[in-house]
C-alpha cells in the first residue's frame, strides 16, 4: 500500500521515482503537523541526524575507543586524570591513582567527582574488583558510579557472591536488582552502558521520574527503571527535583576497584522539556511549527515564482501566517493566468505538480475547498485530456 501510494504521488508530479529517492523527500507528502508534532510524517526539513564515528569494542586486554562525539573523561593516561578531583574538596587533585593504564582507588582517599557537570547521557564506564577475592556479600570489590552525583549504579563483584538483590551489581541502588547478573569473573573488565535521563518537574509537577537503563557486558540489566527519587542507602527515597547537571562520581567503599575507558555523550531534551523527540508538547510543538515556517518563508522569498509559491505553500502547514496565505492567494492567481495562457504540454508537468500540492492543502484544510486554483487548475487538466481516468 505504502510502495503503491507512493508510485501515485510521484505520478502525481510528474516526477521519475528515482529523482525523489535521491533526495530528502517531497513536500505534501505524509500526514502534516499536529498539535504535539512539529514535523509532519517523512518530513524533508526535519533535520538529518549528525554523522558520528562509532567507537570500537574492549576486549580485556584492551580498551575500547570511544564515538567521535564522546566526551572522554578517561582513557588510561595521566592527563585525564586531571579530569577528576576530590568529592569533600575539590579545590584538591583526587589520591587515586593512574595504574596500568586504569583508575584505581585508593580506599580512604574519598569519593572522586569529575569536574564536568552534564544531565541526561550515555555513560560508557568499564571497571574490574580486584583478582583476589577478599570479602563478601557487600564487602568484595564494592565501588559505585553516581549519575550527577546523586543515583548510584552499583559496583560489586558479584561473581559467586550473593547480596541483597537491591544492592547488586547494576541495580539502581536501593531501588530496583538488575534483571540479569551478567558478570565476568573478579580480576576481569566488566562493561556498563548506562542511559540516563533525570527527572523532570515544571510548577512543582512530576512530568518525568527520570530513568536508567544499564547493559551490563552486553546484557541488558535496567529497563528505563524509574529513579523514584534516586535511591540511596537504607532509606527510601521520593520523586523530587533533580538539577540541571551534576558531575560523575565514582565511590571509595574501601576496595581497590579499578576503572578504564570512562566516557559519555549528552542527550538531547525529551519532549517534555520542549526537546527534538517525536511527540512534544503543545507548547514546545507550536514553538518549532512557527520556527520551521520562517525558514520556508525566508527561503521562499528568494525563489522563483512557482517555487516560492509552493514554499509559501508549505510553510502554511507549519503556521496560517495571514502575510504569507495572502501572498499565495495572489502566487497561484498571477501563475494560474500564465498556465490558462499557455499552448501545449510545456506546462504540464508544472500543473500535475500543483494539483497535488493544492489537492494536499485543501484536503488538510490549510487552504479553503473552494480556492479558486484548485478549480482552476481541474479545468485546464479536463480541457487538454490530461484527466488521469481518460488517459
Amino acid at each position: 500500500m505504502l510502495m503503491k501510494s507512493r508510485t501515485t504521488f510521484l505520478l502525481l508530479l510528474n516526477l521519475p521515482a528515482a529523482c525523489v529517492m535521491a533526495n530528502t523527500g517531497s513536500a505534501f507528502y505524509g500526514d502534516p503537523p499536529d498539535e504535539t508534532h512539529a514535523w509532519s510524517i517523512h518530513d524533508r526539513n526535519r533535520p538529518q541526524p549528525p554523522l558520528v564515528t562509532p567507537g570500537t569494542f574492549s576486549s580485556q586486554e584492551h580498551p575500547g575507543k570511544p564515538p567521535s562525539d564522546a566526551v572522554v573523561l578517561f582513557d588510561g593516561t595521566e592527563a585525564t586524570l586531571s579530569n577528576w578531583v576530590a568529592d569533600k574538596n575539590p579545590a584538591e587533585p583526587t589520591k587515586w591513582i593512574v595504574k596500568d593504564g586504569a583508575l584505581q582507588c585508593v580506599p580512604g582517599a574519598g569519593y572522586i567527582k569529575t569536574k564536568a557537570e552534564w544531565g541526561d547521557c550515555q555513560l560508557h564506564v568499564e571497571w574490574s574488583a580486584p583478582a583476589k577475592v577478599a570479602g563478601n556479600s557487600q564487602g568484595r570489590g564494592n565501588s559505585g558510579v553516581f549519575l550527577m552525583g546523586l543515583t548510584e549504579v552499583q559496583v560489586l563483584d558479584n561473581f559467586n557472591n550473593p547480596t541483597y538483590p537491591d544492592g547488586f551489581a547494576g541495580s539502581v541502588y536501593g531501588v530496583s536488582p538488575p534483571m540479569a547478573n551478567p558478570l565476568v569473573a573478579p580480576g576481569q573488565w566488566q562493561v556498563y552502558d548506562i542511559i540516563f535521563r533525570r527527572p523532570v518537574f515544571k510548577d512543582g509537577k512530576e512530568l518525568e521520574p527520570g530513568r536508567l537503563t544499564v547493559l551490563i557486558n552486553g546484557v541488558i540489566a535496567q529497563d528505563a527503571t524509574p529513579l523514584e527519587g534516586g535511591g540511596g542507602h537504607m532509606g527510601r527515597s521520593k520523586s523530587r527535583p533533580f538539577p540541571e547537571k551534576g558531575p560523575l562520581k565514582l565511590q571509595d567503599h574501601g576496595n581497590p576497584v579499578r576503572y578504564r575507558n570512562v566516557w559519555y555523550r549528552p542527550l538531547p531534551p525529551r519532549a517534555v522539556e520542549g526537546g527534538t523527540d517525536g511527540q512534544l508538547s503543545p507548547e514546545a510543538a507550536a514553538t518549532k511549527k512557527k520556527e520551521i515556517a520562517a525558514g520556508l518563508r525566508e527561503k521562499a522569498e528568494k525563489a522563483a515564482s512557482k517555487d516560492k509559491l509552493l514554499g509559501l505553500m508549505e510553510s502554511l502547514c507549519y503556521d496560517q501566517d495571514a502575510a504569507a496565505a495572502e501572498q499565495v492567494n495572489k502566487l497561484s492567481s498571477d501563475w494560474l493566468a500564465a498556465a490558462k495562457a499557455s499552448k501545449g504540454e510545456g506546462m504540464k508537468g508544472e500543473i500535475m505538480q500543483l494539483r497535488g500540492a493544492f489537492n494536499y492543502m485543501n484536503n488538510h484544510k490549510f487552504l479553503p475547498a473552494d480556492h479558486p486554483a484548485k478549480g482552476g487548475i481541474a479545468a485546464i487538466i479536463t480541457e487538454r485530456g490530461w484527466d488521469e481516468k481518460k488517459e
